[in-house]
């Protein structure tokens, strides 16, 4: 297959898939259990999930590893298990992909915090690169380091990623809504900063994904396009904000509504549009025909 970044500079728009903890949830993952060990125990119920992304269209999908780091990995004494774990989970969506369809292999963020002492550069670089090369290993097109609030840990993943393996890199950040209106992570990086920083850093593809429904990502896009125009973007909406009612959380925002505005999202200036939290392979399916219009 082509490299992402050709087919976006052939001004091609991809759809990738949608939320993958949610759907987990769905299929009965419980509280406090560990959603990578499920690429080993309930290897049948994770390829579904990556099927259904596949059968509604997506040109993308992810993999079940987005706490497959060892810093994650340890609060279920299971940091012995980084490579055989994220190697299963790319396996896993590559089965699914076939030849057709790109797998991304996901990164999520530690939750160790370099400013309060509690890992160094050295060692966040170290566990970045053994999940990474575990992706790559087990079939990954690409790596997407996604959902990270902290530019210097985001730029040991590129790093880590970029020295250690093959494959394109995608990076992409969460940010809140300030009451000004403003947009900025929960460490006060605003997308235009974003922007120059993970560039800089070396990612071929960068966005934003969770914490912002379809509207509030127009917004971020419009900012990151507003301080350079050719980076390809990714955007994950979630679909809206999560209500909790009655011991279940709901998620508002319908297929057809983010359908809706996928074209508004595109003419702000994404490339690759998919789902976050709350998204289903019903709203992808509805991207896909959105593009098509």
């Amino acid at each position: 297959m082509k490299k992402l970044t050709e087919r976006i500079n052939a001004k091609e728009i991809l759809i990738s898939d949608g939320a993958w903890g949610t759907f987990l949830q769905q299929k009965g993952l419980q509280p406090g259990e560990c959603p990578e060990l499920w690429n080993l125990t309930h290897r049948d119920d994770v390829l579904s999930i990556a099927q259904s992304y596949v059968n509604a269209g997506s040109n993308m999908i992810e993999t079940n590893s987005f706490g497959g780091s060892r810093f994650k990995l340890e609060h279920f004494g299971l940091s012995d298990k980084v490579y055989d774990l994220n190697k299963a989970a790319a396996e896993i969506s590559r089965e699914a992909a076939g030849t057709d369809v790109y797998v991304l292999g996901s990164i999520g963020p530690t939750g160790k915090f370099l400013m309060m002492e509690e890992v160094t550069t050295e060692e966040l670089t170290e566990g970045f690169r053994e999940q990474a090369m575990a992706l790559e290993a087990g079939g990954a097109d690409a790596i997407i380091i996604e959902t990270f609030t902290d530019l210097d840990e985001a730029r040991c993943a590129i790093r880590a990623a970029k020295e250690n393996t093959s494959l394109e890199v995608i990076c992409t950040m969460t940010f809140d809504k300030s009451p000004d209106g403003t947009y900025h992570s929960m460490m006060g990086v605003s997308p235009a900063v974003m922007t120059a920083e993970l560039i800089e850093a070396g990612a071929d593809i960068i966005g934003a994904n969770c914490g912002n429904g379809m509207e509030g990502m127009i917004a971020i896009t419009k900012e990151i396009r507003s301080v350079n125009s050719e980076i390809p973007v990714l955007i994950h909406a979630n679909a809206g904000a999560p209500i909790y009612k009655d011991g279940v959380t709901s998620f508002p925002e319908t297929p057809e509504y983010m359908a809706g505005l996928v074209h508004e999202l595109i003419s702000g200036g994404a490339n690759i549009i998919g789902g976050c939290c709350g998204t289903t392979p019903e709203h992808i399916a509805k991207f896909v025909a959105a593009v098509k219009v």
